[in-house]
């Protein structure tokens, strides 16, 4: 399902729906954020939410999550004629995998200036480096993605300044500490 096939009022249905989602993760601790895959005749595919903190993963990204159930259900690791829908620009880690599966087309909520890899740091989707390039649209719903974010990550500032410490979890020891 490229761009031309995914008409406004369809992204925005979708992602109303990731909104709900995602401030479902961000309530179990996740940083809020959702995603899901369309197949060329608009089915969804895969579903994904960050799982960051729950299974301890580093790659537990709502985009990563959609694109592993996308492909085993299709049997398949290519995903030209898909849509990915997500609530947050993708991280360049996730942006580089979007490329990788040759995602037809990426369609985000709020644009994310400090991590981006569709334009708000890097855009590797117009990179000359890269073996495939996908369709990207910003934009959908931004204002609502935005502001649960906002207000999620204000919410864990004020829970870890009551609690005197920081909001995320840390090892109580570094391999470089001295």
């Amino acid at each position: 399902m490229m761009e031309s096939s995914l008409d406004h009022d369809l992204a925005t249905l979708w992602m109303g729906r990731l909104l709900r989602r995602a401030a479902m993760v961000g309530k179990a601790g996740e940083v809020p954020v959702a995603a899901v895959i369309l197949d060329d005749c608009g089915r969804s595919i895969g579903w994904g939410a960050n799982r960051r903190e729950r299974d301890g993963d580093p790659l537990g990204h709502g985009e990563l999550v959609a694109l592993r159930q996308a492909a085993a259900l299709r049997g398949d690791w290519r995903f030209n004629d898909c849509t990915l829908l997500v609530t947050l620009e993708p991280c360049i880690m996730c942006a580089a995998a979007l490329i990788q599966a040759r995602m037809g087309c990426v369609v985000f909520g709020a644009a994310d200036g400090k991590r981006g890899g569709l334009g708000g740091v890097l855009d590797l989707s117009k990179s000359p480096a890269a073996h495939h390039h996908m369709v990207c649209r910003g934009g959908v719903l931004a204002r609502e993605c935005g502001e649960l974010l906002r207000d999620w990550f204000r919410q864990r500032r004020r829970d870890a300044g009551a609690a005197g410490g920081s909001a995320a979890p840390r090892s109580p020891q570094s391999c470089c500490d001295p």
